[in-house]
């Protein structure tokens, strides 16, 4: 008899359903498969979503998600959890008490507007992101819409972005990566945990498939912190992974297509 291989290191993605696989679950178990871990999922809404954007959707019971929750972290394990969508406040703060007594660093994607515009976290959730969500968080990834939502700051400048990290490094993450993808010109990101501070740039591609972008980056984030990687680290590779992925998005359906979670075996 041969020994049993290791297993790879287990990540855990806690975040909703997108039917047409180019964010969501679908997207973070496709990057982490790519990045050399082993994904795992709790889900925490069904959405019927395609290029064009989400046509409903629907949470699960909060008894729903802590039970996936507990089944996998209480017998497989999680060396890194990422959070998506969480749709409501009960939802977000169950999820946030489960955090905080996994011993793991959690990638939090404060998840609050889709691709195309439509509403993935309810006003309402909006406080306990801030109060419950993001003090357990190690590393916190808002794009400006979201920066903009949680903190009232809005950024339109490269300077605005190093005045926007104070007040979501305030609501508690350890790092947080302000994404700057939205901003003219280069694509770039600002890591910082308010005394270090690192600008990830990359080219803006002329691609319009970018669907799944931010879930992507956060994917690969928790990938890499899983894999033993220091934050710095991991979001470099991150932005390298992701960057590639944009490249080589494709057209789906009628609207905006996804990135390519498999660039590297195509």
């Amino acid at each position: 008899m041969t020994a049993s291989a290791p297993p790879p290191p287990r990540v855990l993605t806690v975040a909703g359903s997108d039917s047409g696989g180019g964010a969501g679950i679908q997207a973070d178990l496709k990057t982490m498969l790519a990045l050399g871990v082993h994904g795992m999922s709790v889900v925490t809404a069904v959405t019927a979503q395609n290029s064009l954007g989400v046509q409903g959707a629907w949470e699960l019971p909060v008894e729903a998600v802590r039970a996936q929750y507990r089944s996998v972290v209480d017998d497989i394990g999680v060396q890194a959890v990422k959070t998506g969508m969480l749709s409501s406040a009960p939802i977000v703060g169950a999820v946030a008490e489960l955090l905080a007594t996994t011993a793991a660093p959690v990638v939090v994607d404060p998840v609050g507007i889709s691709k195309h515009g439509d509403t993935l976290l309810a006003d309402s959730a909006l406080d306990a992101v801030r109060t419950r969500l993001l003090p357990v968080a190690t590393v916190a990834t808002p794009n400006l819409d979201e920066v903009a939502r949680l903190t009232g700051v809005a950024v339109e400048t490269e300077d605005d972005m190093r005045r926007a990290a104070a007040p979501v490094l305030a609501l508690g993450p350890r790092w947080a990566l302000i994404k700057g993808g939205h901003l003219p010109g280069d694509a770039v990101d600002l890591l910082t945990d308010g005394t270090e501070e690192h600008w990830l740039r990359a080219p803006r591609l002329d691609n319009r498939h970018t669907h799944g972008t931010g879930c992507t980056l956060a994917s690969a984030i928790a990938a890499g912190l899983g894999g033993g990687q220091d934050v710095v680290t991991a979001v470099r590779a991150a932005k390298e992974y992701v960057t590639a992925a944009v490249r080589h998005g494709f057209a789906l359906g009628g609207g905006i297509g996804p990135v390519d979670h498999g660039w590297r075996a195509r």
